[in-house]
């Protein structure tokens, strides 16, 4: 005898992803519970919820989920392409959501300051992604620039493309950062080389490198902290 997926309508009304949400706040809801809400809806034969289950095991979770392309996403089944847009929209949104406090003036003080700024854009991306705060005088963030995306376990960038990114927009020091897909912000004996090849650069140009930031799933590690630098 076929068996068949219970359907959300089933649920007893409290148990319900948009009505727990309602009563208890988005941050009780479970991650498949939150994309069920942005799915909508099921199909005859599978809730949002189990979809929404589907999809996070078929990625391996929001890291993997935030890289899938539309095309990619309508791949699996349940989810078309107006379900896999309203996806790839919720996702866009919260990293437009991280970057918008760079639209007011921002200054860094400490390395969590940057972390806090670099963190959620950073730590669920599955490639390397080398990213560069820009300062001003006062230490106000004036520009953010992605300057390169690497492998899976390496990430190549070039002091020039960064300097020459800190001179177009007159930046007097900078902050760079790039993440560790595996999760552990340890850094590599190539991270510590290459920062200290930015910091040589920067003194013959006059631009401080003040720190470099690895983000890692749920935590972080300053160079400068742990004496790179």
């Amino acid at each position: 005898m076929e068996s068949q997926s219970f359907m959300l309508r089933d649920l007893p009304h409290e148990e319900r992803p948009r009505e727990r949400m309602m009563h208890y706040g988005a941050e009780s809801l479970s991650q498949a519970e939150l994309l069920a809400i942005l799915l909508r809806t099921g199909t005859r034969r599978e809730s949002a919820i189990h979809i929404a289950q589907q999809l996070l095991g078929k990625s391996g979770g929001l890291r993997g989920l935030a890289d899938l392309s539309i095309e990619e996403l309508t791949n699996i089944k349940g989810i078309g392409p107006a379900k896999a847009v309203q996806l790839k929209a919720g996702i866009e949104l919260g990293r437009r959501m991280a970057n918008s406090r760079l639209t007011e003036p921002v200054t860094i003080r400490c390395p969590q300051d940057a972390a806090e700024i670099l963190t959620e854009q950073l730590r669920y991306l599955q490639k390397e992604h080398f990213v560069c705060l820009f300062l001003n005088t006062k230490n106000h963030v004036i520009s953010q620039e992605t300057l390169s995306m690497g492998s899976l376990n390496a990430s190549i960038v070039h002091p020039r493309e960064v300097f020459r990114a800190a001179m177009k927009c007159s930046s007097a020091a900078i902050i760079c950062a790039h993440n560790h897909p595996s999760g552990d912000p340890t850094p590599s004996p190539e991270d510590i080389a290459l920062t200290s090849r930015l910091i040589q650069a920067g003194e013959i140009v006059g631009i401080d490198v003040l720190d470099h930031l690895i983000i890692g799933d749920s935590r972080f590690i300053s160079l400068k902290e742990k004496g790179y630098m």
